[in-house]
This record gives C-alpha cells, sequence and structure tokens, in this order.
C-alpha cells in the first residue's frame, strides 16, 4: 500500500540544513548577502564561564516548604514578587517616612488631626505658628519629625491615622466635650483607641445611626464640606401620615430661615405605612431633616441615619462600634461615594 504524499510536498524545499553549512546566498565571498538568514549567535568560552546578570536572577533561596509571594499583574493573574536581599519588595508598598526625612508643615499640622492642609496654611500665615521656637510664616517649610511644633502655645504631634464607625443610640449628645452633657458619644468609644479621634459630622440627642470618627482632618474636611456633597440617607417615622402633596414638597424645595432646603429622593419603605419615609439629602444644615418636617407642619417622632458616604451600620448593633476596614478606607479616601 502506498504511502499517500502531502499535497504539494514535491514541490516544497527542505527547511533541513546543517548548521556548518552557509546560506546560498553566502556561500561566494564576494556577495555580501542581504538575504540571507543571521547566523546563529554563540556565547563566547569566557561568556559562558561567566554567566551575566540577566542570564541568570540572583535571588534568596527560599527554606523548605516557604512559598513566594505572589500579586496579581495587570491582566489579573498571579505574578512572583521580586525577592532581594531577603527582603520582600512590593510595588504597591508606600515608603514610609523615616526620622530623617523632610515634610511640608502644612502636612505634618494635618497629620495631627488638628485641621486640612489648607487651615494649616491659614494658621501658618496668621503666625500662630513655631517651629523649635522660631515663628514661621512662610507657606511650603519643610520640617524634620524630630521638631517641636507648636500651635498657639500648644504642641502638636502626628499620630496614627484611625477610623471608627458607631451605630449610634438615642440620648447621646455628639460632642467631644460639653460639661453640660451626662452623656456623649465619646463615651461609647472611650477604650477603642489611644489617639485623640473626633465625630465626623454630628447627629442630634434624639437621632441614631451612622456616625464617622477619625483623626484625618483632611478626610473630615471632604466628608462634611457642603462642595463635596456628600449623600445621607435617613429613614424617619412621623407622627402622622404624609400626604401625596408634602412628599412632593421635598423634591421641590421647603423654604427654612437659613434658605432652601431640598431631598435628592423620597419614598414610602412600606406603601401601607405611610408614616415612614426614607429620604435622600446632600445637605448639612443643622438639623435639617426634623426642621423640614416641622416647617409644612409634621413632627419626627424617630430619625435614623443608615447611610453616609457609603458607610453603612450593617451588622453592627446599636450603640457597638468597629474600626473600618481597608476597603471601606480606600474607597473613602478615593472619594468613590458621594
Amino acid at each position: 500500500m502506498e504511502r499517500k504524499k502531502n499535497f504539494g510536498s514535491e514541490n516544497k524545499p527542505s527547511r533541513r540544513r546543517r548548521t556548518n553549512e552557509k546560506p546560498s546566498a553566502m556561500r561566494n565571498s564576494g556577495d555580501k548577502g542581504r538575504s540571507a538568514r543571521p547566523r546563529k549567535y554563540n556565547k563566547t568560552e569566557d561568556e559562558t564561564k561567566y554567566p551575566q546578570a540577566s542570564d541568570k536572577q540572583h535571588t534568596r533561596k527560599r527554606d523548605e516548604g516557604e512559598k513566594a509571594p505572589i500579586r496579581k499583574n495587570y491582566k489579573g493573574k498571579p505574578e512572583k514578587v521580586k525577592q532581594m536581599r531577603g527582603k520582600t519588595e512590593h510595588p504597591d508598598k508606600q515608603k514610609q517616612f523615616m526620622t530623617g526625612d523632610e515634610i511640608r508643615l502644612n502636612k505634618y499640622i494635618a497629620n495631627a488631626g488638628i485641621c486640612s492642609r489648607r487651615e494649616a496654611d491659614n494658621y501658618i500665615k496668621s503666625g500662630t505658628v513655631t517651629v523649635n521656637g522660631e515663628k514661621i510664616t512662610e507657606l511650603g517649610t519643610k520640617i524634620r519629625y524630630g521638631d517641636k511644633v507648636n500651635i498657639s502655645g500648644q504642641t502638636i504631634s502626628p499620630e496614627k491615622k484611625v477610623y471608627l464607625l458607631l451605630n449610634k443610640p438615642k440620648d447621646f449628645v455628639t460632642t467631644v466635650d460639653d460639661p453640660h452633657a451626662t452623656k456623649t458619644v465619646m463615651h461609647l468609644i472611650r477604650n477603642a483607641c489611644t489617639e485623640r479621634i473626633y465625630p465626623v459630622g454630628r447627629l442630634d440627642r434624639n437621632s441614631t445611626g451612622v456616625l464617622l470618627f477619625t483623626n484625618d482632618g483632611e478626610l473630615t474636611k471632604r466628608l462634611t464640606h457642603p462642595k463635596y456633597l456628600k449623600k445621607k440617607i435617613y429613614h424617619v417615622w412621623l407622627d402622622k401620615d404624609l400626604t401625596k402633596t408634602d412628599l412632593e414638597k421635598f423634591v421641590m424645595g421647603i423654604e427654612l430661615d437659613d434658605g432652601l432646603a431640598q431631598a435628592d429622593a423620597i419614598s414610602f419603605p412600606d406603601e401601607k405605612d405611610k408614616k415612614q419615609v426614607g429620604i435622600e439629602i446632600h445637605s448639612g444644615k443643622n438639623r435639617v431633616i426634623r426642621r423640614m418636617f416641622e416647617a409644612i407642619g409634621y413632627n419626627v417622632t424617630k430619625l435614623d441615619r443608615v447611610y453616609f458616604a457609603g458607610l453603612t451600620k450593617k451588622n453592627l448593633s446599636r450603640g457597638k462600634w468597629r474600626f473600618l476596614d481597608q476597603k471601606e478606607l480606600n474607597l473613602l479616601k478615593m472619594n468613590a461615594f458621594k
């Protein structure tokens, strides 16, 4: 039985060639052979004996059973992290400030949780900031971490940033220090950390729900300043049913003593119960929800904040607190939530 030949094989030249055989274009010494294939590069004896660093990766030898750390590359696939001299280098690792490193004075003040960087610049320009006893009024001044910084005679120092979420109960005043208040929110978190943290925004005594604490002045400003328009959602209980006409007034806007207040969205969580309302708002005015309802003839019997800048009280009992996880913190700092 004859073996079948592949179609066109009789006209197809053989690709095999002896390694020592020169291409046809270079057999004649006078021909420079522009179309010839380049010769295979052979390493010299020195290169073979002493390989270059690019030929062999010099990494430390891992112990038995030790796995190399992995990270995900831009394609989402695991990728080994480079190890050099026994230390793991990670591209996302941020450089830590050391004792001898310099830092801008306004950032140093903001890191201490006193205020934002822009507000720190105002302190510097006003002449209330001293460094090692010398008054500083020039913006952009850099200092070292060992320097002694005073604001209005009070020494400050940078602290580790802390972010804590509380499900505020009723009858607690949102304040850091009030001599007339018997119960404040600071009593609920007094054993949480050693850093001095303060509430972001406020909830009145009879209101409950999501309340954030931190010593990050920059973040506090972004979350509370009206121009950043951070969303807040409240669950409201009323003394009587809310009519459809009055519900539409919240969308159109209600005139208060300090200006027009308007809801972004409002609806009934349960269509059968018109005394309960869900309202979404960006306004940062004091007691704005209660005042809006009072302006059209309703009294708020219960007010619960269920959402603030992407944070919720899910799985957090009333009066309990927890620290933010890294995912929540990253979303806050990236301004991912409205």
